[in-house]
């Protein structure tokens, strides 16, 4: 199983059939994702006696295993995650896949005792393996502290942490089978195997199930203490089960998955190797380990309820705003309405022409919100064309002629002769452009007041090696200028700095446009002396854009 916990298509899985070599890119034969930023034949996974193994098929962007680019085919193990482009799988077993491995079995099937939590009960027949130097030991199991903290601390995907961790279990423990269960969801008590483990491949379907006594594991989850059962089989204790001669078990570890008071699950390894037994310093060790995922788990939880709560805190916070806005614009209609309604009633059309100039006015104001409220929270895709950009600035202006006109105000367009057309979309540079404007205009005084849109290219110099050409657009006003305390925030969603005339939605929506074209945006102001909002785009058209891009479009991401 593939699950994307990063990128265009996060939440979806994508289940890898036996025996079936899978693709991922974006071609017709691969598996179905949405990111552009991966090359049409990016990476090949393909099974081999039931391991997978994958490799980079020498895409542009290159393939990642936990953050190391491969260059040579790779295995791939429970818990890997696999980077192409801005994705981030999981490599692992299905959700309820492991559900017919596990056997809970009751103390009428398998015959287990619990031997307290840290001490086990001496028996002859029980051969222990004699634990290394003490001082050796100490600092091996601080060893493997040290990277169960880097894990727990570093990764937040849960299972992608639940199969790091069990990979940790076994490069330690070395046991041959082992689960990690956890209670289901919505409190539910049951305990659901959710990362699954075998030392070698099982050779059928029967040799998969693990079976797991009843009797330790409700001593485990009840009391939150781990389990230590050494040499089941030929414990004096155990003769009369034939279950455990029939399940071969030998020696187990159990221990909780708890922090503070919580128990999440439980942590189960076992070995049915001959004259071999987990030890009490290894049990203390697992307890550590289990410790330390409760408190990751935990920490999870912490973090979705956080980003939950923020999540309902910044819907309500853009609710109000919007609906403060809508209120201004609503008020604004309804006052232009009765003016013309005045100007019928007195079969005055001076009246009624006066009324409907601020109908007008409002009904421009709400589709600006409306078009920058979806050009916000909306991903889409860039759409480069070919652009002169003198020619779509010379558009904006005339949209303006009537506004600029009607406040008395110049609105003056400098534009370079020489630039050559730039890969832009050119809707969404026209709703930038629009802004930009548009917040100049209202900036300067009626009557003194004027706006420059100045255009510059600058193009490579063979001088500096190969810096790419870049064009550069400049909207200028002689208003008042921004003060210290509001230029931090001004890129900012629903702040505004024109009091009720402003929904705040617009520069927050052109910076989003600029950075989707791969440029940047930057203010240059000072109070008495006017504002320079300064636009640059990046002008080269070379390349072959198919490599990770399908059609020339930009995957845009709208975090």
């Amino acid at each position: 199983m593939l699950s994307v916990i990063q990128g265009p298509d996060k939440g979806r899985r994508f289940e890898l059939p036996d025996n079936q070599p899978q693709l991922i890119g974006r071609s017709s034969e691969a598996l179905p994702i949405s990111d552009q930023a991966v090359s049409r034949r990016h990476a090949e996974l393909t099974p081999d006696d039931g391991i997978w193994w994958i490799r980079d098929l020498e895409s542009q962007n290159g393939t990642y295993i936990n953050g190391m680019r491969i260059t040579e085919r790779t295995r791939l193990r429970a818990g890997d995650q696999i980077r192409v482009g801005s994705s981030l799988f999981v490599f692992g077993a299905a959700a309820g896949a492991y559900d017919d491995v596990l056997s809970v079995l009751s103390p009428s099937l398998i015959d287990a005792e619990v031997e307290h939590t840290l001490a086990s009960p001496s028996s002859d027949d029980s051969v222990i393996l004699a634990e290394p130097e003490p001082r050796s030991a100490a600092l091996e199991h601080l060893r493997v502290i040290y990277r169960l903290t880097a894990l727990t601390t570093r990764m937040t995907d849960r299972e992608a942490l639940l199969g790091a961790i069990m990979e940790l279990v076994f490069a330690e423990f070395k046991p041959e089978r082992g689960c990690i269960m956890l209670r289901g969801g919505d409190g539910e008590a049951r305990l659901v195997p959710t990362v699954v483990k075998y030392q070698k491949p099982p050779a059928d379907k029967e040799d998969a199930k693990i079976h797991v006594s009843r009797t330790i594991l409700q001593h485990t989850v009840r009391k939150a203490e781990g389990v230590l059962s050494t040499n089941a089989m030929t414990d004096p204790r155990f003769q009369a089960g034939d279950s455990v001669q029939q399940y071969q078990i030998r020696s187990a570890i159990c221990s909780p998955v708890k922090f503070r008071d919580r128990v999440f699950g439980a942590i189960y390894i076992d070995s049915s190797i001959a004259n071999y037994s987990f030890t009490e310093e290894q049990l203390a060790l697992m307890n550590a380990i289990g410790h330390h995922t409760g408190l990751a788990l935990a920490n999870a939880d912490l973090l979705a309820e956080k980003l939950h709560t923020e999540r309902l805190a910044a819907v309500g916070e853009t609710v109000a705003s919007l609906s403060h806005s809508i209120k201004n614009i609503l008020q604004g209609l309804r006052g232009g309405a009765d003016v013309v309604e005045m100007g019928l009633k007195k079969d005055d059309l001076k009246i009624a022409r006066g009324g409907w100039d601020i109908l007008k006015r409002n009904l421009d104001r709400i589709v600006g919100l409306t078009l920058n409220m979806l050009t916000y929270s909306r991903q889409r895709m860039v759409e480069p064309e070919l652009i002169k950009l003198d020619s779509l600035i010379e558009e904006c202006a005339e949209l303006f002629e009537g506004r600029v006109a009607e406040k008395g105000v110049a609105l003056i367009v400098d534009a370079d002769p020489e630039m050559p057309p730039i890969p832009i979309d050119p809707n969404l540079m026209h709703q930038a452009l629009m802004n930009l404007i548009g917040n100049a205009v209202d900036a300067v005084e009626p009557g003194t007041g004027a706006v420059t849109v100045r255009t510059m290219y600058d193009a490579p110099d063979p001088l500096l090696g190969a810096q790419p050409a870049h064009a550069i657009v400049e909207v200028i006003d002689n208003g008042p200028g921004i003060p210290p305390d509001r230029r931090e925030w001004i890129f900012e969603p629903f702040k505004t700095t024109k009091g009720m005339r402003g929904t705040g939605l617009g520069l927050a929506v052109t910076r989003r446009i600029v950075e989707e074209h791969r440029g940047r945006i930057v203010l240059e102001t000072e109070e008495g002396a006017g504002s320079t909002f300064r636009v640059t785009l990046p002008a080269d058209t070379g390349g072959d854009p198919s490599a990770t891009r399908a059609e020339g479009r930009v995957s845009l991401d709208p975090a």
